[in-house]
């Protein structure tokens, strides 16, 4: 077993070495020995996937070998696709050997019964689409590509959670290092803008996701769809685990992201909604009431992301959204006003003035009251 731990652990030096300038030198056999490896491996993967101890070594082998550990078990039964587009994108690769990998990948030899053949027709899709998606955008709209990115980000967590047979859901970061990488590589708006375009997918219903990219087995039968309501949660949890599990992050999202999406997502995701409740107030907090300029203002601005503007315009969004966040929103910021004092005049409070910004009257209502009451009794 250490043998095929030792050969595992050449894969990212097999990859690194397909996107370099040394294949200039490659010719036909070399490209076939390659090639031979790339099946090899996705042999082990066919042969391990069932036996989770042997997976989780050779997965924990894998991510030992890379810098960025972003290959893990399931990198495994993707290898001839990977080395392929590697490959197929480096253009040190002399003609004849670029010809003979074509051929290779369009007609694999010994296509086993485990083999998946859209697996070429999809990577083919995907990268066509990236590249089509790439193109400067004109006018107004959601940009395609980040849609297309958060697609292919749902894509690989469901199949990541499928290798692991369910034991994904509520792993922490360092059980999904690639995922961390992944977003890592991305300039952080970017990586914002893909999540929360993933997170909203997710609220959308299983038909955007097999409008996605054709994975959708179809199934409509009771069980299916409750056991792909199950993952999907689990990977909302695996998103969400990333993006609150950093206060620094989470706040850089809220800051990165609009309003209005803001509030889509905390209408939809309750623990995403406490957290952004949590963030606004200790950024109400930091502002102080000016009166030569009759406005509030920030008090530290090392600590104060958020003008008086801005704060209130999200929470005009976190009003404008549904009933329950609504009376969620109303009902925490009464509390909050309570707990400053209750005063009911401008200037004294940055809660009552942003209840007074947003219509609400100053009579407390029943949410805010069994707040009291709870707040009383412990």
């Amino acid at each position: 077993m250490e043998a095929v731990l030792g050969q595992v652990e050449q894969l990212p030096a097999l990859l690194a070495v397909s996107r370099s300038a040394l294949v200039r030198d490659w010719d036909g056999l070399t490209l076939d020995r390659a090639l031979e490896w790339a099946r090899y491996f996705q042999h082990l993967h066919d042969r391990f996937r069932a036996r989770p101890q042997l997976r989780e070594a050779l997965g924990r082998r894998l991510r030992r070998s890379q810098p960025c550990p972003l290959l893990g078990f399931p990198a495994l039964g993707r290898c001839p696709q990977l080395l392929g587009l590697a490959l197929l994108e480096n253009r040190a690769l002399p003609p004849a050997a670029c010809r003979r990998l074509l051929r290779s990948l369009l007609q694999p030899p010994a296509a086993g019964p485990a083999s998946d053949p859209r697996g070429l027709g999809l990577l083919a899709r995907r990268k066509a689409a990236a590249r089509l998606l790439a193109w400067p955008r004109r006018g107004p709209g959601p940009e395609p590509q980040l849609q297309v990115e958060a697609r292919l980000l749902l894509s690989r967590l469901r199949q990541e959670a499928g290798e692991a047979a369910g034991q994904l859901c509520g792993a922490q970061e360092g059980q999904l290092p690639w995922l961390c990488g992944a977003l890592e590589l991305l300039p952080q708006p970017r990586a914002f803008g893909v999540v929360a375009a993933a997170l909203v997918l997710l609220k959308q219903g299983h038909g955007a996701e097999q409008a996605g990219d054709g994975d959708g087995d179809g199934s409509s039968s009771p069980g299916g769809y409750q056991e792909s309501a199950a993952g999907e949660e689990c990977t909302a949890g695996l998103l969400l685990s990333w993006l609150l599990g950093n206060q620094e992050r989470f706040s850089a999202f809220c800051l990165c992201i609009p309003c209005s999406h803001l509030a889509f997502l905390a209408g939809h995701y309750s623990e995403l909604c406490r957290s952004y409740l949590d963030l606004l107030t200790g950024w109400g907090r930091c502002l102080h009431y000016d009166p030569l300029q009759g406005q509030w203002v920030k008090s530290c601005l090392e600590k104060a992301e958020l003008s008086w503007e801005e704060l209130r315009e999200h929470f005009i969004c976190l009003c404008q959204g549904s009933t329950p966040l609504k009376e969620q929103t109303q009902a925490a910021l009464e509390l909050l006003r309570t707990q400053d004092g209750d005063f009911r005049v401008c200037g004294l409070s940055v809660w009552t003035d942003l209840l007074m910004e947003i219509g609400y009257s100053c009579m407390d209502t029943k949410a805010t009251k069994k707040l009291k009451k709870s707040s009383k009794s412990g």
